[in-house]
């Protein structure tokens, strides 16, 4: 097939999670029951948060906007899966396939990226908090920001323009419920080494976050284990642990999927994908807020808000 005709042309089968028509009618009712929960949750997050002035605080601006990322990481694979199981069709188009992976790599990025941010601030507030809000300045928190959003789009722009390029003459079923790169590249006909050696590139790139997270906890924590009273241990362990459980079932689940040779992927591996890109959103709203006082006091004041302008 010709490179010039191949995006007008091509179109690929997502196979789904399993691939099996009785499993994907359970994945189908688990994700209609998952994405509203992911946009509500994350959006009252937002809306808590823009509200309470209380929590203008470089902590909740970072929450803020792991939130806005979250909401956008689902809705890149989930509608999409969702409408072709209702028009019972596989089909997705190659610029539809691509668009796809390009937001599925730059929000995953993003997402890796403010996670980190989040880290270097519950250092901060740890271990200098007499310097706190000097270091963590709303200039700071809007650059690290910004810089998260410049770093996922920057390393996902790349491999997409190296899949454009390639060709695809064959088989074309993706076994997954979305267009991955990984399955991208065991579909084409063309040579992929250097396509495979970029994409552990940015595997690379994507994991400096996990570096820097835990440089900013050992850092943190040795700090808090000179902490005399035990109040003071535990009060400092609290501000981290809903923090540690997000990032332990992020990269523990991309680790997984992305961290092994690339000829071991195969269908049964989407179950784990459902993990991250569905099942990760929908948890961190639920993680940060029922183990944070001001984030539950905050959303008891928007729900109150919200009840008592409604017209008696």
């Amino acid at each position: 097939m010709r490179k010039e005709n191949q995006s007008s042309t091509l179109n690929f089968i997502l196979l789904g999670v399993s691939g099996q028509r009785k499993q994907e009618d359970f994945f189908f009712t688990l994700f209609l029951f998952i994405y509203p929960i992911t946009l509500i949750g994350n959006l009252l997050i937002i809306l808590a948060i823009c509200s309470d002035i209380q929590l203008h605080k470089p902590m909740y601006f970072f929450l803020a906007n792991l939130s806005f990322v979250d909401i956008f990481f689902s809705s890149v694979t989930i509608p999409k899966t969702l409408t072709n199981h209702i028009l019972s069709t596989k089909i997705i188009s190659f610029g539809g396939c691509l668009t796809q992976m390009y937001f599925m790599i730059a929000l995953g990025n993003t997402d890796s990226y403010i996670l980190a941010a989040m880290a270097y601030d519950r250092a901060m507030a740890i271990s200098r908090p007499l310097h706190y809000t000097t270091i963590m300045s709303p200039r700071t928190c809007v650059l690290l920001v910004v810089g998260s959003w410049v770093v996922g789009n920057a390393n996902a722009l790349p491999h997409t323009l190296l899949t454009a390029s390639l060709s695809f003459c064959g088989n074309q079923e993706v076994a997954n419920f979305y267009c991955d790169i990984i399955p991208l590249l065991k579909l084409s006909c063309s040579d992929t080494h250097f396509n495979v050696k970029m994409m552990y590139l940015g595997v690379g790139v994507f994991s400096v976050p996990l570096l820097c997270i835990v440089i900013s906890y050992v850092g943190a924590f040795s700090v808090v284990l000179h902490v005399s009273s035990t109040k003071g241990v535990l009060k400092s362990f609290s501000t981290c642990a809903s923090h540690l459980t997000v990032v332990s079932l992020f990269y523990g689940t991309v680790m997984c999927m992305y961290f092994r040779p690339l000829t071991s992927y195969s269908l049964k591996d989407a179950v784990m994908s459902v993990m991250y890109m569905a099942v990760t959103p929908m948890l961190n709203p639920f993680i940060y807020s029922l183990r944070n006082r001001d984030m539950k006091a905050a959303l008891r004041k928007l729900f109150s808000k919200r009840i008592s302008s409604l017209p008696l």
